[in-house]
Formats: structure tokens, C-alpha cells, sequence
């Protein structure tokens, strides 16, 4: 009786919830004045830009923030607003000469990711910096240090050697699939790619739940490390977030008669089953540690939510999901829009987004920082709400291509 009557409030809620979406754009009580017209995505881009008016505010070379500018890029193809790419280029130019050198080391999988976006500046404009800059991520793959079957370490560093994270394949793995379609390399990028993605999915597929685990340790040295199986204890709901998104990416680029191009649907089809069976019912979100909702102290996560969300979404759009994922990703879009609200300065906030974060114990995943305005969030929002909030706005995004024009 008790679980009759849970599942009826939550249909309850989730009925209102949904005619709330419909009517209008003011999700929660704590959007004030929002127009009835409101464009999210512009708005969250405006907001960021005047909170980081310059490249020289936003800092360092990083993948958050190239998420976050990769997000804007696709705003930009929609509004073609030149504020935006004058956005992403100044923040590139802060970090590399005129000759592409970038002012940092790319000693890990974390620093390839911006790379994504001097392949962008480099089709908008033609500077050879920017070719020459993405050319040098590159050639780090040739040399760059690897498990003994074959599989990126997620930074050269002592502190992370012999690890895979499932963080990283977002971080490495679409910059090389779109370099290789670019510049005439994609013999060698898209083997590495989905090599990278199977030795990963081997090491951190959890059969239990259908989900992956955050990290696996070769060497197991590694406090966290399962002593017979070397994986992570938790799963992490970024993380997955990072992986299912890699496969959208991927996919993308992937010709169709690549032999591994039908191993990485099935890993996506197991995700989103997965990701349908832990969504909470009520809100449409996913928990921080995804399969431990039930637990004190877990919380609703909003960029990984906005990942899963994207995926499903994708995967139905192109073929890869049964029709009725895209009612989950909806269900989890408009779960991400209760997150976001506009104060009373006119900027938009969305909350709840954890805060970067490492490979540890239960307490300390629910301890992370709930961040508002993270770009974690920034950016996964604006990949999700370019392709399920589009036709909203009446716009029907095209798939990119990554060929020099």
C-alpha cells in the first residue's frame, strides 16, 4: 500500500510538473520575471559573459571552461552572434602565440579538451596558429603513456599513472575523432577512438546496475581500488555522464561501416537503460552517486543530469535508442530547467552542479561542493539544451561537421 500510494504522489507531481514546463518558462519559484519567450541558453551565455567580461577572468588553460565555450559555439551557430565566437577566440588567444605554442603542458587527458575549440577557430577564421596549436595536441597521442592493454593513463603524472578514468575519454577522444576528419586523419583517429572506448567500458562496465564505475587502477595501488578487480567503488554520476556523452560524439563522426561502430550503440543502449532505471521519478534527476538515491546524504546532480539527458536524446534522434527514451530525456530536461532561475540582478543561476572531483569513498562524493554557475554545468546544459530546448525557439540543429572548408 505504502509503495501504491509513493507511486501515485510522484505521478501527481510529475503531472504538474509537466504543466508547468508547457504553460510556461517560469519553472520555479525562484525565476522571477522571466518573458514568456525566453531563449535559456542566450540567456545563461549573457549572464556568464558579464560575470566574465574578459579572457583574462575566465583563467587558465582548462576542460571546464572549454566546455562551457564549446556550449557557447553552438549557441553561436544558432544566433550567429559574433559576441560569442569574439568569446571563445579571446579566451584561446590568452593561452597560445602566433606560432600555436599553448603556455602549458598537455601532460594530461584534461588539457586535450580545449583543443576542440582550436579546431572551431580554426574553420570560423583559417589563422594557421589555431592548426598549429590543435596539431600539437596531436602528436602528444604518439608519445602519450598507456596501460599495458592500450589504454590512455588519465594524466602523465605520478599521482594518476596506470589509472583510467571514465572522465577522460570526453577529454581526449572527440578532439582526436575530429582532428582525424579535418585534417585527413581519421584512418588512425577513429581505430584509437573506439579502441580507447572498449578498453575503457572493459575495466569499468558494472553488469549489476549497467553503469560504470568512476576509475580503475592497473597496478592497483590505489586506495580505492577493488583489491581483486582493481575498479572504484561508486559510481559517480558525472563521470558517466563524461562516457555517454563521448559515445554521442563519437558516433557522429563515426563512418558506418566501422566495425566497432555497432559494439559502441550497444554500450550506449545499456547506459540508457540504466539511466531510465535510476531516474528519480519525481524530479527527472539523477543522483550524484547514481544508484545510492535512497541514501542520506546523496543529492541531484544537475550536470550530469543534462548529460544523460543529451545522450538519450541523441541516441533516439539518430537511431541508436527505442523511441520511449526521448519522454526519459524530457523527464530529465525539464528536471535540469528547476535548477535554473533568474535573480534579482536579471543574471541566470543554475545550481546544484558538483564541483570538480576525484576518485574516493561515498562520504566523500556526497560532500563535494554543490556549486551554482559551475561551467560543469554551464556547459553540459547549453550541449542539452541546443538539441531538446531547440525546437522551442524554432531552430533545427544540424550535425557539425569537422572538415576544413
Amino acid at each position: 500500500m505504502k509503495r501504491y500510494r509513493y507511486r501515485i504522489a510522484a505521478l501527481i507531481t510529475m503531472l504538474s510538473l509537466t504543466h508547468s514546463i508547457i504553460a510556461s518558462p517560469i519553472i520555479s519559484a525562484r525565476i522571477e520575471s522571466a518573458p514568456a519567450n525566453t531563449d535559456w541558453s542566450k540567456a545563461v551565455v549573457d549572464s556568464t559573459i558579464k560575470r566574465f567580461p574578459t579572457a583574462d577572468s575566465l583563467k587558465g588553460w582548462g576542460y571546464a571552461k572549454a566546455l562551457y565555450l564549446y556550449g557557447v559555439y553552438l549557441v553561436y551557430l544558432r544566433t550567429k552572434d559574433k559576441r560569442y565566437l569574439d568569446h571563445i577566440q579571446s579566451w584561446i588567444d590568452l593561452h597560445i602565440d602566433d606560432q600555436g605554442k599553448i603556455n602549458r603542458p598537455i601532460n594530461a587527458l584534461d588539457f586535450m579538451m580545449p583543443g576542440n575549440l582550436l579546431l572551431i577557430l580554426y574553420q570560423e577564421t583559417k589563422q594557421e596558429k589555431y592548426k598549429l596549436a590543435a596539431e600539437s595536441i596531436r602528436k602528444v597521442f604518439d608519445t602519450y603513456p598507456r596501460t599495458k592493454d592500450g589504454a590512455f593513463w588519465h594524466a602523465n603524472t605520478q599521482s594518476r599513472q596506470w589509472q583510467l578514468w571514465a572522465d577522460g575519454v570526453f577529454m581526449s577522444l572527440p578532439f582526436l575523432a575530429r582532428y582525424g576528419q579535418m585534417f585527413g586523419d581519421s584512418r588512425y583517429a577513429n581505430d584509437e577512438a573506439t579502441k580507447q572506448m572498449l578498453i575503457y567500458y572493459q575495466h569499468l562496465n558494472d553488469p549489476a546496475t549497467g553503469l560504470l564505475w568512476h576509475a580503475y587502477d592497473e597496478s592497483g595501488a590505489q586506495s580505492w581500488a577493488n583489491p581483486e578487480t582493481h575498479q572504484s567503488g561508486y559510481h559517480w554520476a558525472r563521470a558517466i555522464g563524461w562516457y555517454g556523452m563521448t559515445l554521442i560524439e563519437l558516433l557522429e563522426i563515426l563512418p558506418r561501416n566501422h566495425p566497432q561502430r555497432s559494439a559502441l550503440v550497444e554500450i550506449a543502449q545499456q547506459l540508457a537503460k540504466a539511466f531510465e532505471r535510476y531516474q528519480d521519478p519525481v524530479t527527472g534527476l539523477w543522483y550524484q552517486v547514481v544508484d545510492k538515491g535512497r541514501i542520506e546524504g546523496n543529492w541531484l546532480e544537475t550536470s550530469s543530469s543534462s548529460m544523460y539527458s543529451y545522450m538519450m536524446w541523441m541516441g533516439v534522434k539518430r537511431g541508436y535508442l527505442p523511441k520511449h527514451y526521448e519522454s526519459v530525456a524530457q523527464k530529465g530536461y525539464h528536471g535540469v530547467l528547476t535548477k535554473l532561475s533568474i535573480g534579482a540582478d536579471g543574471l541566470t543561476n543554475l545550481r546544484d552542479i558538483c564541483e570538480g572531483t576525484n576518485v574516493s569513498d561515498l562520504a566523500y562524493y556526497f560532500a563535494r561542493k554543490r556549486n551554482e554557475n559551475d561551467f560543469h554545468g554551464l556547459g553540459a546544459f547549453l550541449i542539452m539544451n541546443e538539441q531538446i530546448g531547440a525546437a522551442s525557439v524554432g531552430y533545427k540543429p544540424k550535425p557539425l561537421s569537422w572538415k576544413a572548408n
